[in-house]
């Protein structure tokens, strides 16, 4: 029962009793305790963000709901507590427009080839949405074409839309890179996801291609997730910026294919759903028509909203308009009414336990750590808690078009997402491990705890750019994402990989990320916040502008950056 309801029926009670004289005085309503922070980086204080930010009560924290309204409230609110200032002039938030878009669940996908026609649906077979900002998206007999994976990259010699007008088509093409099936590293970087891999890209490209409609067939392992989280993911509100002012273009309609109804569609055009990947995997891949036609009425509930990005920030003591950053995304998915499965227990919350109320703690706790520290942060850092990242990292992509610091006086951006709670690990991966100077910093202060820094295991899932810190690397500010290794002190690899497997298996996107002090181990979690605070530390205490590796490809937009604050 909630606090609220309980106090009210408690002092309704103690009316009653005022009327009736030969009562008894009911006993004095004592309210539960109220947690008392610490300063610094303390367990109990984290395990408490957590539990509040993932209870019910919050709702699962989606944007525009009555669950982004506590959310933010209690960001804010911990902030003023830890001593932090607004960090958007005087203003703890950052509007960010977005628009909401909710499919008609009801919608089918009308696929005819010669006189049979096959009707797919909506979560079963297929998900599709749009982000035109359109109520209604009619496609009538749309020309189907596969076009391998989707990928136009002229430095590697690659380009799976060439030769063909894209005007009124829908593509077809699979997640991931050319390399990833056929595990060949001479194809992009092999099993490791590069940013042609990732559905954002794919849907962009497309797009950019002229077509009307894309859908991209999904398979677990190219994916990295499987076909619930898909559903899960796509089959509730879908967020967006506005279309209006973009200019970039947008699909009319887009989605995915779980792996039969692709394999059908395939087979109605004589074609073998395996062989496909094996030929889209080959340097001079063409376009292959499948010979069917799409038709779709898209119903969709449009409205234009605002979320909020939570901003603080803790001015620096000697240059304070130079800044090191910390983020994390605040945003879940929210509540799927009338969607619970019974493998979820008829639970229709997902609260987004580690993903991620454990960020949001964590870098409320980092902050709380550099509040109390002296010396005190000679360049000032930022707390930055954005939305939007659970429909491509919207929020993060705002405030990188609208900085409260110029990127050209951010010294470095450190990203917390989805924290390990597996216990204590002789080792940290840092996600997309060779990227920049920040690991630099990381590495002695790793080696202090023990630990050594190693890539993720899962190269292939394209976790870098899966998280907010993408839009600052874009820009060219380098990025840190790092968080627990696999190599737990009790049950060393095999045990780290198992949690791992069972998180994205059983919990991942799913109403079982819930918090759990039973099984929860946060002696580890504490040791990567420890790790993390440090580099921000030294970040904020000297005077280094890190860049990236040699190499990379944010390297250019960095060198531009900073060239321009020289000449200025």
């Amino acid at each position: 029962m909630p606090r609220k309801i309980l106090l009210c029926l408690l002092a309704s009670a103690a009316l009653v009793s005022c009327r009736q004289e030969t009562a008894p005085a009911p006993a004095p309503v004592q309210a539960p305790p109220v947690h008392a922070f610490s300063s610094g980086i303390d367990a109990a204080d984290f395990a408490e963000l957590v539990k509040t930010l993932a209870s019910d009560e919050f709702e699962g924290r989606a944007p525009g709901s009555h669950g982004e309204e506590l959310t933010v409230a209690y960001i804010r609110d911990q902030m003023q507590r830890i001593g932090l200032q607004p960090g958007n002039g005087d203003s703890w938030f950052q509007d960010v427009p977005m628009t909401e878009t909710i499919a008609d669940p009801s919608t089918v996908l009308t696929l005819r080839h010669g006189d049979a026609s096959r009707a797919l649906g909506f979560g079963s077979d297929m998900v599709i949405g749009t982000r035109s900002g359109q109520p209604e998206v009619k496609i009538d007999a749309s020309e189907m074409v596969f076009v391998g994976y989707g990928v136009d990259a002229p430095e590697q010699d690659w380009n799976d839309y060439a030769g063909q007008d894209w005007k009124g088509k829908t593509v077809v093409m699979f997640v991931n890179d050319p390399g990833f099936h056929v595990d060949d590293a001479r194809l992009f970087e092999g099993k490791r996801m590069t940013y042609y891999g990732r559905w954002t890209y794919k849907f962009e490209e497309a797009a950019r291609k002229g077509a009307s409609a894309a859908l991209i067939v999904h398979d677990t392992a190219g994916a990295s997730y499987g076909w619930d989280v898909v559903r899960s993911s796509w089959g509730g509100a879908q967020y967006d910026l506005p279309a209006a002012g973009d200019k970039e273009p947008r699909l009319q309609a887009q989605g995915w294919l779980n792996a039969e109804a692709a394999r059908q569609l395939f087979a109605d055009a004589g074609l073998d759903l395996g062989k496909a990947y094996r030929d889209a995997s080959k340097r001079g891949f063409k376009p292959v028509p499948l010979r069917t036609t799409l038709s779709l009425d898209l119903k969709s509930s449009i409205t234009e909203k605002k979320s909020r990005n939570v901003v603080g920030v803790l001015p620096g003591s000697k240059r304070a308009d130079e800044a090191v950053l910390y983020m994390a995304h605040w945003d879940h998915l929210g509540r799927h009414e009338g969607e619970a499965h019974d493998a979820d227990g008829g639970d229709d919350i997902y609260n987004g336990a580690v993903d991620n109320a454990t960020g949001v703690a964590g870098i409320l706790e980092i902050a709380d750590a550099m509040a109390h520290q002296q010396p005190a942060p000679e360049r000032s850092v930022v707390f930055l808690a954005v939305t939007l990242e659970e429909s491509g990292l919207l929020g993060s992509q705002y405030y990188v078009n609208h900085p409260t610091f110029p990127l050209d006086k951010i010294a470095g951006v450190i990203n917390i997402d989805a924290m390990s709670v597996s216990g204590r690990t002789r080792d940290m991966t840092v996600t997309g491990y060779g990227s920049s100077e920040l690991e630099d910093i990381l590495k002695p202060l790793a080696a202090k705890q023990g630990r050594s820094l190693h890539a993720e295991s899962s190269v292939q899932s394209g976790f870098y750019f899966r998280s907010d810190h993408f839009n600052f690397a874009k820009a060219g500010v380098p990025a840190l994402y790092a968080g627990g290794g696999q190599d737990l002190l009790e049950g060393g690899i095999e045990a780290g990989r198992k949690a791992a497997e069972a998180y994205g298996r059983d919990r991942y996107h799913s109403p079982r990320d819930e918090y759990d002090p039973a099984t929860w181990k946060l002696d580890g979690t504490m040791e990567d916040l420890e790790l993390l605070y440090g580099v921000g530390r030294e970040l904020a205490g000297g005077e280094s502008w890190p860049n990236w590796y040699q190499g990379n490809p944010f390297k250019a937009n960095r060198d531009r950056m900073m060239e321009g604050r020289r000449t200025d």
